[in-house]
């Protein structure tokens, strides 16, 4: 079986800064697109930003020049380090993540969330 543990999120003021961690566990040999999502308050779950095996992203235009995705593949492990954060930021931050294992092939899991609230 394969988790994803969100850690990292919590209270923080309008222009401050969170770091958001996301630890893949089990039995895994490849992990390969990561990503995290949001869902504010009473909306849809939305893309946030993506990470390639190999390194390449994308962000959605309301993140970019704030927010970095990175990953650290020995560790199985996705970042998102989020800048100059808005109260719109205010959401429950979900990893994501496309894991394959041999003989199972590829399947796509989600972390169990973790709170983001932007706030004075």
């Amino acid at each position: 079986q394969v988790q994803l543990v969100e850690s990292g999120g919590g209270l923080v003021q309008p222009g401050g800064s969170l770091r958001l961690s996301c630890a893949a566990t089990g039995i895994i040999f490849r992990i390969n697109t990561m990503r995290w999502y949001r869902e504010p308050p009473g909306k849809e779950r939305d893309l946030v930003a993506t990470i390639t095996r190999d390194g390449s992203t994308d962000y959605a235009d309301s993140v970019k020049d704030r927010f970095t995705i990175s990953r650290d593949n020995a560790k199985n492990t996705v970042y998102l380090q989020m800048n100059s954060l808005k109260p719109e930021d205010t959401a429950v931050y979900y990893c994501n993540a496309d894991v394959y294992r041999p003989i199972y092939g590829t399947y796509n899991y989600w972390g169990q969330g973790t709170q983001v609230t932007v706030s004075s």
